[in-house]
């Protein structure tokens, strides 16, 4: 018994192989073509709505700026009772203010929305100081002299300041205009910039998360995207993240526009890799499921038609072995599958009679 392989084998491993490895080598090169320009795909999606978020968030902001500006040099510090009603009507107007009034150089508040600390001294909180040398902007901060004249809410306020210096041409300053913006104003408007998936988050000066998911909200983040922040133009990066899972996150290093005073805010722009490439995933895998099944099927039509041609060989092929080792074999099975075996099987036909005559011949 022979131990080569036979024409069934050969004809089903080699014909598989020539099918299969250009199949699958083509189909890799195909998914990982697919999956990496759908990845750049949201990148630059990410990216842009990073850098429209970044825009749109700065701009709101500035417009906030540029009404306490234009307030600070419409201010006279001789019309007092006209201010007064200037920021009075300002604050029924606007109710993103929870607090707008003017102070002399020494600190001691003049006029104040709704008189709330009027006449006491504002000398050492931080935007008085910063905004006697010029406009500034407090990054966010609870309610301190404010906490007990709001009316109660469950949460503490919470405000970010701007401040601008009074003055009267080029001269030293007469005082200061400050105005607290609530934090529920900002919380409103990051929550309107997000999409289902997608992640906003405004990070301080010091990584800590002013805005965000609420696992994250007033934590320090130390991931790469964070440290990122503020040292780059910008940055995309691929990076876990402390839940555990892999986000793709752009990072908006700044939040500015024109003139607005910085916070050092740096926003970040992120969602879960399963949710970004969900759907080229599931594409993936549909494509090699089919191509999975179409594989099996060949194979079976494969393993069939090697079986269809070796089968005329391995009846010849008994045919001929029983022509020398049987004394009475039958005639060759008339092959008519295709040509070559019809052939063979035709030669055996004619050898055995000719074998059957010389025997005849030497018998007599």
């Amino acid at each position: 018994m022979s131990n080569r392989l036979s024409l069934r084998t050969l004809v089903f491993v080699g014909g598989a192989a020539l099918m299969l490895v250009p199949a699958l080598i083509a189909g890799s090169l195909y998914t990982g073509a697919l999956q990496r320009r759908a990845e750049a795909m949201q990148v630059e999606k990410l990216t842009a709505r990073g850098e429209l978020s970044a825009s749109l968030f700065a701009r709101r902001l500035h417009q906030l700026w540029q009404e306490v500006e234009t307030l600070s040099r419409s201010v006279n510090m001789a019309d007092l009772d006209g201010v007064r009603r200037d920021i009075d009507f300002i604050g029924r107007l606007d109710r993103r203010y929870s607090w707008i009034g003017v102070t002399d150089v020494q600190g001691r508040v003049l006029v104040s929305l709704s008189g709330m600390l009027q006449g006491e001294s504002v000398a050492q909180r931080p935007w008085f100081r910063r905004g006697l040398t010029g406009p500034t902007a407090i990054d966010v901060h609870e309610a301190q002299l404010l906490a007990k004249l709001l009316p109660a809410t469950p949460e503490p306020y919470r405000f970010i300041d701007f401040a601008a210096p009074l003055r009267r041409g080029e001269g030293p300053p007469d005082g200061v205009l400050g105005a607290h913006l609530d934090w529920r104003w900002v919380q409103e408007n990051l929550a309107s910039l997000q999409a289902p998936g997608i992640d906003v988050l405004l990070l301080s000066r010091d990584r800590v998360v002013l805005y965000g998911p609420p696992d994250l909200l007033n934590k320090t983040l130390e991931i790469g995207s964070a440290q990122a922040a503020n040292r780059v133009s910008s940055a995309v990066l691929d990076e876990r993240w402390p839940d555990g899972k892999d986000y793709i996150t752009v990072v908006m290093p700044t939040i500015g526009h024109a003139d607005l005073p910085s916070f050092g805010w740096s926003l970040l722009i992120r969602q879960d890799i399963d949710g970004a490439l969900g759907p080229t995933r599931e594409l993936v895998r549909s494509f090699w499921s089919t191509l999975g099944a179409g594989a099996l099927v060949a194979l079976v039509l494969l393993f069939l038609g090697a079986a269809w041609i070796a089968t005329p060989l391995r009846r010849l092929a008994a045919s001929s072995e029983a022509m020398v080792s049987d004394a009475e074999p039958k005639a060759p099975y008339a092959e008519t599958r295709y040509a070559e075996a019809e052939r063979l099987s035709s030669a055996l036909v004619r050898l055995q009679s000719r074998l059957w005559t010389a025997i005849g011949r030497n018998r007599q």
